[in-house]
Formats: C-alpha cells, sequence, structure tokens
C-alpha cells in the first residue's frame, strides 16, 4: 500500500495550464501539488520555438517551460514526478488522486490538466523528425514553413481547415488522404478547392517520413491504396491531423462531455463533478493554444479558491450560470 498525502488541491499535468494554475494557487496559499510523469512542461517539450507566446518575439519550448516552473515554484508549489491512474470523488466531497505506486492525494479540489494526445501515424520517421519537420499543431508551427512544400495527412474537418490555413505561409499545401472524399464538412472542402496552393492526392497513405541527412525532414514515402504505387515526394513539413484525444480516462466517475469528449466546463472551470475543474487541451473549447491554456488554469484556480473558501464557511459558492442554484 502506497501513502496517504493531504493537500488544498492537487494539479493533475505540468504542462501550461497545470504551471500556471499553480502559481495562482499558491498565490493564494494553497497548499498546492502538481502530479506529473514526466518533466513539467507537456507539449512545450515537443514544440522547438513559439513566436505566438505575447512579449517573446520567439522563444524555444523548452525554455518557456522551465520559466514557467521556476515562477510556480517561487509561489510553493510542490512537483512531484507520478503518473496518475485515477481520480475518484468520495463521499465526503475529498478527492483521491491515486497513481501508479498506489500513492494518494488526497484534497477538496482538483483541477485537471491532463491535455491530450494528437494521434499518430505510427510509421517510420515520425518521432525522429518530430519538432523538425513533423507537426501537430498548424496555428502553433506554420509561420516556420514559409514558402516551403508542406503535406497535411487527414480528411477530416481539422485537417482541411488547418491545410486552407498553412497556404498563407506555404509554397504548396499537398493533402493527403487515404479515401477518395473528405469528412470534413461542405463549406471547408469548398474553400480548400477554390485554394490555388492545394492539391489534394486521394487513396493515399503516408509509409514513411525521410530526412536530409542534418536532422530535418526532407519528404515522405507515399503509398496509392488503389494502384500500390509507391512514391517520394519532396516536402521539409509534415501536418498530422488524423485525430486528438482528450486525456480523460482517469476522471474515475461521468462527467460532463461534448461529442468528441471533450471536457464540459462553467464559467469557473469547474465540470459537472463539483471540486473538479480542467483547463487546457482537455476541456471543450474553440482553439487550443499556450494561451488559452493560462487563461482556463487562471480562471480555474480563482474558481478553486473561492470554491474552498465558501466550503470551509459551511456555505454556498454563486452558480456562475446565474441560475439560481448553487455549485458547491
Amino acid at each position: 500500500m502506497g501513502l496517504t498525502h493531504t493537500y488544498d488541491v492537487v494539479i493533475v499535468g505540468a504542462g501550461p495550464a497545470g504551471m500556471c494554475a499553480a502559481l495562482y494557487t499558491g498565490r493564494s496559499m494553497l497548499k498546492t501539488a502538481v502530479l506529473e510523469r514526466g518533466i513539467p512542461g507537456g507539449e512545450l517539450l515537443n514544440t522547438e520555438k513559439l513566436d505566438d507566446w505575447i512579449g517573446e518575439k520567439s522563444i524555444l519550448g523548452w525554455e518557456l517551460a522551465k520559466k514557467f516552473e521556476e515562477h510556480s515554484r517561487e509561489f510553493g508549489a510542490e512537483y512531484v514526478t507520478a503518473n496518475v491512474t485515477r481520480v475518484t470523488r468520495r463521499e465526503d466531497g475529498m478527492f483521491d488522486t491515486v497513481t501508479d505506486g498506489d500513492d494518494v492525494y488526497r484534497s477538496p479540489a482538483v483541477i485537471v490538466t491532463a491535455g491530450g494526445t494528437p494521434v499518430k501515424l505510427g510509421i517510420p520517421g515520425e518521432m525522429e523528425f518530430s519538432g523538425k519537420g513533423v507537426s501537430y499543431c498548424a496555428i502553433c508551427d506554420g509561420a516556420f514553413f514559409k514558402q516551403q512544400v508542406i503535406v497535411v495527412i487527414g480528411g477530416g474537418d481539422a485537417a482541411v481547415e488547418e491545410a486552407d490555413f498553412l497556404t498563407r505561409y506555404a509554397s504548396k499545401v499537398y493533402v493527403i488522404h487515404r479515401r477518395d472524399e473528405f469528412r470534413a464538412s461542405r463549406i471547408l472542402q469548398e474553400r480548400l478547392r477554390a485554394n490555388p496552393k492545394v492539391e489534394v492526392l486521394w487513396s493515399t497513405v503516408p509509409e514513411e517520413i525521410v530526412g536530409d541527412g542534418q536532422g530535418l525532414m526532407s519528404g515522405i514515402v507515399l503509398r496509392n491504396v488503389k494502384t500500390d504505387a509507391v512514391r517520394t515526394l519532396d516536402a521539409t513539413g509534415c501536418f498530422v491531423f488524423v485525430g486528438f484525444r482528450p486525456n480523460t480516462g482517469i476522471i474515475d466517475a461521468h462527467f460532463d462531455h461534448d461529442d468528441m469528449g471533450y471536457v464540459l466546463t462553467d464559467t469557473t472551470m469547474q465540470t459537472s463533478i463539483k471540486g473538479l475543474f480542467a483547463a487546457g487541451d482537455l476541456r471543450s473549447q474553440l482553439t487550443r493554444q499556450v494561451t488559452t491554456a493560462v487563461g482556463d488554469a487562471t480562471t480555474a484556480a480563482i474558481g478553486v479558491e473561492k470554491y474552498l473558501k465558501a466550503r470551509a464557511e459551511g456555505g454556498h459558492a454563486i452558480d456562475p450560470h446565474g441560475s439560481g442554484g448553487y455549485a458547491v
């Protein structure tokens, strides 16, 4: 059996949302534990450079992650290297956040910032050239491919919309789709087809990402699923949009979510499970950026502070939806 540790709030995940939430809960003098299975940073550690973080024209992903961690530690956040297996709400309203070592982190509030995971292609070269040509975020990395030839993999709304977006940077965008028609909405398809920079390669799947011998992507090996013909397409970028899974499996109860499984929250970032808050990429929202993650986290941390204050006083927090009900 593991040990039981008691905190005011437990934060699951140490990406931008988790670290920002820890900074704000620390500022509120809440005893905070941040549980992360690896090095703090989340997707920042998979991002070579950012040019959309306000105040920084360009900053390395790992460098920004280090700044986030150091800043939050200054306000007392405790970082624990642990893999969380489940978050369970007890009958007394407390939460048990359990790790794979059977340690229990007990708290009256939890902020889940476990993010999401882009679905990978699973082909040779994908991991080798991740951040060196292979990307899973057009808004994050598109600007690094100005006047270059790139490919987009996928046929849903995300792939079609992002391919169109990427044409503002790239000289040519090839959309690779395994079927002979898109699954994307009609309006997005029409917009893409009207774009002169786009060429769609139907009934085609990627087989391998290849490099230039200096660590950067230089091309992609493609196979036509109808003819089995194989070709190598010269391209310096590959954007993968074949799916994204929110990491919500650790929540050990039903919670309100959208059709894609993303967590629904109220305006304080509280989920349908009282005392459980969510921030960042696993939350249902329009876009998923570092800036939106830290915005969510700020709200969640302040929401937690108000929730705990009301709980301690034995009162009720005002329903953020203004329905006259209560959030506690």
